[in-house]
């Protein structure tokens, strides 16, 4: 049974995409299927450009802070994809919601999952378990990957665990700096 179609393997795919954008269609496709998506998508010549659209408008709701305004640009993400939740039973899933139409555009598509996705995560998560690493915060880490937290406290801060032990040894080393003996 599928309660959440599009909840938190979109936010990861979204997350996935702009972190590591893949070179051309093939590998837009390929890493929505690395993501439990199924479907055939029919194809455009514009496909990787438009789903690149698609991945910046979303970071512009992974960078703002603010959480109304972040609703704002995810509803109106929302509406760009606007199609009528229908019942599907493709790929002998069991029959679940989809929340576009079964032809649309592979970037049309991408744009109603990871925006319905997103407002999932955000609504049950909470509006601030979607952001960038902590550690891009340090002016000597140019780290700019997208955390979804997916955890069960809401408390993580860095894409990686490369990240995070980098951040405690810097923290460490500042304190140590500072103890003079």
């Amino acid at each position: 049974m599928h309660l959440n179609p599009y909840g938190e393997y979109a936010v990861l795919l979204a997350g996935s995409l702009a972190d590591d954008w893949p070179a051309d269609r093939a590998g837009i496709v390929a890493r929505t299927r690395e993501h439990g998506m199924t479907l055939v998508f029919a194809e455009a010549a514009d496909d990787h450009a438009r789903t690149r659209e698609v991945v910046d408008a979303w970071l512009a709701v992974v960078d703002e802070p603010d959480p109304g305004r972040r609703a704002a640009l995810l509803n109106d993400q929302m509406a760009a994809a606007a199609a009528y939740p229908r019942l599907t039973d493709h790929d002998d899933e069991g029959w679940h919601l989809h929340y576009r139409d079964a032809d649309a555009s592979l970037p049309h598509v991408l744009r109603a999952v990871i925006s319905v996705g997103t407002a999932l995560h955000l609504t049950t998560r909470g509006m601030d378990r979607l952001a960038r690493c902590a550690a891009g915060a340090d002016p000597g880490d140019p780290c700019r990957n997208v955390v979804v937290d997916v955890t069960r406290n809401g408390r993580q801060r860095y894409c990686s665990v490369r990240c995070a032990n980098r951040a405690a040894v810097r923290r460490h080393r500042a304190r140590a700096a500072g103890r003079v003996t």
